[in-house]
């Protein structure tokens, strides 16, 4: 299992609310999505010649 970047018991209780169970590997591919998000807008930022802060325009 890779780092969560996600606080599992609230995303966990979401899909529980909803009347599903929690996959074993949903954890782990919502946090890859999220590192490949932050990835992009990192990028984003550089290429738009931003230095120091990543904001919600810089989603991709």
């Amino acid at each position: 299992m890779a780092e969560a970047l996600v606080v599992v018991s609230k995303v966990k209780k979401i899909i529980k609310d909803a009347g599903f169970r929690t996959g074993g590997d949903f954890i782990d591919g919502l946090s890859e999505r999220i590192n490949a998000i932050v990835s992009q807008s990192v990028e984003k930022a550089k290429a738009d010649g931003k230095k120091k802060t990543v904001g919600r325009e810089d989603l991709p």
